[in-house]
């Protein structure tokens, strides 16, 4: 996910708005006690998420892939007043991590935290969404789409993170393109042929998708 040199990357971080105490805590017990700790959203992006969510300032949002919870936290905070973030994870050994992380936060109260396969859960999910945040496994993000886009409101947003898969995406090296990078590849693609969205790729860390519902 190396795409600058990391002296500018620093100099972006230096002049991006600092961690608070919670997002701090949570980085360093991700790094302390979970496998790939790389899949952390960070100080950047999570105040990308952050700053798009009090932009946007959406009544509902569905995250598909909590992992830790960090990401879950920076657009909770962005949530209109009433608002709710739903986000949906398969992994439960990190249930009580971060239970305990959006209590720290003050959150638990906003953020609707469901376990499952989030293929099965979303078509029980009622109502529609004004922002959607894509950070799953990576095969399936084409039909994690498909399920959302027709149940946005229109304005609504979604992202899409690790559109970029730490430049895989080209395929110009000698390796066979394997099915996740692939699946990445056809969802790029998916997203800029449909004419029911106006996107945009971004650069930042590994990729994210935006795609705006006309």
């Amino acid at each position: 996910m190396e795409f600058i040199d990391p002296a500018l990357l620093a100099y972006c971080q230096d002049h991006t708005s600092p961690e608070d105490d919670i997002l701090k805590h949570i980085d360093r017990e991700t790094h302390a006690r979970v496998m790939m700790p790389r899949m952390l959203s960070g100080q950047l992006q999570g105040k990308t998420l952050e700053l798009f969510t009090k932009m946007l300032n959406p009544s509902v949002i569905l995250e598909i892939g909590t992992y830790t919870g960090y990401s879950a936290v920076c657009m909770a905070r962005g949530l209109s007043r009433g608002g709710k973030l739903i986000t949906l994870d398969i992994n439960d050994e990190l249930e009580e991590m971060v239970r305990g992380f959006f209590a720290k936060a003050g959150l638990t109260e906003k953020i609707d935290y469901r376990l499952g396969n989030a293929l099965e859960l979303i078509p029980g999910l009622e109502g529609n969404f004004d922002m959607v945040f894509i950070d799953a496994d990576k095969i399936n993000y084409g039909k994690y789409y498909d399920l959302v886009i027709d149940r946005m409101n229109k304005g609504g947003i979604i992202l899409a993170d690790n559109v970029l898969w730490s430049g895989k995406i080209l395929g110009n090296t000698e390796k066979k393109i394997d099915k996740d990078t692939q699946a990445l590849i056809n969802f790029n693609k998916m997203v800029q042929e449909d004419p029911r969205v106006e996107n945009v790729l971004l650069p930042i860390r590994d990729g994210i998708m935006m795609a705006r519902k006309l």
